[in-house]
């Protein structure tokens, strides 16, 4: 694979800021899974990450002072079959209300209340997809995400029309994400930016990269502050300072993180995890 990655459009360089991080004592690097490591697909339990970018994660986790972690909408157990790493990844699905960090224990709780109201909001959109050709709804601990990726452009625009109104009209409080031919809805509100900050204090990380590629990565680019590096992975507006094209590139900085961060090491004789 290349020494360099590709410049990005914003300021600077993208290999000047991969430089940058990798020399830090104390590193996270967090990452979306679906259109950053993983090309999209039509049926999510088939998504994988690219071989370059799974080798560059396993590289990344065998590093000293160096942790990993996924951050996805996705349900957590979807989560941990798709990404296929070990337990030494720390991983937080569902925007940020599931976490799996160092513990196997999978801490996410629902009270009386909210679970009453995940039980309204699936009554309201089992109606909406099984009205309606190619949507389907995906279940998650806090609420469900409504897909249209294989729907017709009608069926998708009636389904989120539908789906917007009812369930407003229903349940007080609903948190809605739109992304990328689907709608999420949850009961309780978290976002990719909280989990950031969470994992950064967990962590104890002085600085952190994250990369993404969707609306809802935004607010995860936007928790990030000097020292760190945000990566936008595709097209559309973002608020991250470097952007690449898709997932092989974002594979390639991280392969070139790895290299970087490993000479730092080798360097320091810091072998301490």
């Amino acid at each position: 694979m290349s020494d360099t990655v590709s410049r990005d459009d914003h300021d600077g360089t993208l290999d000047d800021a991969l430089a940058a991080l990798a020399s830090v004592p104390r590193l996270l690097v967090a990452l979306d899974f679906d259109g950053t490591l993983a090309p999209e697909v039509d049926d999510p339990e088939k998504a994988r990450a690219l071989p370059e970018a799974h080798a560059a994660v396993l590289r990344l986790l065998e590093l000293p002072d160096t942790r990993v972690a996924l951050i996805s909408g996705r349900a957590l157990a979807s989560l941990e079959r798709v990404s296929d790493l070990p337990d030494t990844a720390l991983l937080i699905g569902s925007h940020g209300i599931e976490i799996r960090l160092d513990s196997p224990d999978i801490q996410v709780t629902l009270d009386d209340a909210e679970r009453g109201r995940v039980g309204v909001l699936k009554t309201v959109l089992d109606g909406v997809a099984d009205a309606l050709d190619e949507v389907w709804l995906e279940e998650k601990p806090a609420g469900f995400a409504l897909h249209t990726r294989l729907a017709t452009e009608r069926d998708s625009r009636v389904a989120h029309l539908v789906a917007l109104s009812e369930t407003q009209a229903e349940i007080e409080g609903l948190k809605i994400r739109a992304g990328k031919n689907v709608l999420e809805f949850a009961v309780r509100s978290t976002t990719k930016g909280e989990a950031v900050e969470h994992l950064r204090r967990y962590t104890d990380a002085d600085a952190v990269m994250f990369a993404g590629d969707d609306v809802t990565d935004e607010d995860a680019f936007a928790a990030l502050g000097a020292g760190d590096l945000s990566l936008k992975s595709g097209a559309g507006e973002t608020v991250a300072h470097h952007r690449v094209p898709g997932p092989l590139e974002v594979a390639a900085a991280l392969a070139r993180l790895a290299d970087l961060r490993a000479e730092r090491t080798s360097g320091s004789g810091n072998t301490a995890r």
